[in-house]
């Protein structure tokens, strides 16, 4: 079942990155479907994190974005180099994001394979945000896309989520401190960051 617009426009940020674990990231471009379950996620709290794009307020044509509904991709290039997902909750004009930091490859691991140059896949494949781009092929060109939306005909493109039943036990997700934020201050030590401990697959 896609993830309706109604899971992304609650309040709570944190709980949304938490339960995204275990949910299955779907992309399909230019007739290829891949896909990957959500293994590792940070939240950012918009305006009064300081390690949020938006803290204080900011709005740069980059950031607008995470201005719109929830359900909307905010996708932005990193070091120049990787190309860097995340979703977009809470309400218009409260600018809240999920990263998906890690996924755990699902369908289409033949294509994963071509657009990573890997031989085979290996047990961290999908451990990092640009690596997460990368096997699902994403680029920062598709952020705004509404991941509401399921493609509807087979020559239609797009971005989504589905629940699609994996259980996640409470005692086998990590918490902890987000990744790279050290300029951030004290935010940067906000038990933010949630990941699955195990294999799922």
């Amino acid at each position: 079942m896609v993830l309706k617009r109604s899971f992304y426009t609650r309040e709570d940020v944190v709980m949304i990155a938490r339960e995204l674990l275990g949910k299955v990231l779907i992309t399909r471009f230019h007739g290829i479907t891949t896909s990957g379950i959500i293994s590792e996620t940070e939240a950012y709290n918009g305006i009064v994190d300081s390690a949020s794009h938006a803290f204080g307020g900011r709005r740069t044509a980059r950031t607008e974005i995470m201005y719109r509904n929830g359900g909307t991709a905010y996708v932005y290039l990193c070091y120049g180099i990787h190309s860097l997902f995340n979703i977009v909750t809470n309400k218009t004009d409260i600018p809240h994001a999920v990263l998906i930091r890690a996924i755990e490859p699902l369908e289409g691991p033949e294509h994963m394979l071509k657009r990573t140059d890997k031989p085979r896949l290996t047990k961290n494949i999908g451990d990092g945000p640009g690596k997460v781009s990368t096997l699902l092929g994403i680029h920062y060109s598709h952020t705004g896309h509404d991941l509401t939306l399921m493609p509807s005909g087979g020559n239609s493109e797009g971005i989504w989520v589905e629940d699609r039943g994996i259980s996640i036990e409470p005692g086998s997700i990590l918490v902890g401190a987000r990744i790279g934020v050290e300029y951030a201050g004290r935010d940067a030590n906000l038990p933010y960051r949630f990941r699955i401990n195990h294999q799922l697959l």
